[in-house]
């Protein structure tokens, strides 16, 4: 779905840029438009610098002090996606661009993407889960590959039943000791 959504924003966004740069020129006129989009570029550069700056000496500063930067990092990541929204030309990025870099908007959206974030990363646990390493996809995958009883890696199963690479040369069986593991 993600993938879709990004191809339909790569041909929406811009048709609805020049719509609206087209209804704002109407409105007040071609010159004071063209002065709007650059004082955007401008004010979106500046607060970028700053708040940038400030987000990189709290990321700093987290990671001076031992901890987890958490919401530094994501702080940084909206910053960052903020400036590359103020930096291309047209109102309804410049919004959102605004939007991101903002220090009074960013804790919302930063939960908000927080939470996204951790329920796709939940839904790819889940489906890794499904099927640990080692075991056969059932049904397996287009051309075979993981196909029940095959072994993907083209070794034979070994003396437990596991598959993986065939051994090569003489192997022993034994038991591996390490002396650092003792309690």
């Amino acid at each position: 779905m993600l993938p879709r959504v990004l191809v339909l924003s790569f041909l929406l966004v811009p048709v609805l840029e020049i719509m609206l740069i087209i209804q704002v020129g109407e409105a007040i006129g071609g010159w004071p438009t063209a002065g709007l989009l650059a004082a955007g570029l401008v004010a979106g550069g500046w607060i970028v610098r700053r708040e940038g700056r400030r987000a990189w000496h709290a990321l700093n500063a987290a990671l001076g002090r031992g901890e987890l930067p958490e919401r530094e990092l994501g702080d940084s990541a909206l910053v960052m996606a903020g400036g590359v929204l103020l930096m291309i030309p047209g109102f309804l990025t410049d919004v959102l661009g605004l939007l991101f870099v903002l220090p009074f908007t960013r804790p919302p959206l930063r939960r908000l993407f927080g939470r996204l974030a951790a329920r796709r990363l939940a839904a790819a646990q889940d489906r890794a889960g499904l099927f640990p390493p080692g075991t056969n996809v059932p049904g397996g995958f287009p051309g075979g590959f993981g196909a029940p009883g095959q072994d993907p890696f083209g070794g034979a199963p070994g003396p437990s039943g596991e598959s993986g690479p065939s051994p090569r040369g003489t192997v022993v069986q034994g038991e591996v000791i390490h002396d650092d593991d003792r309690s």
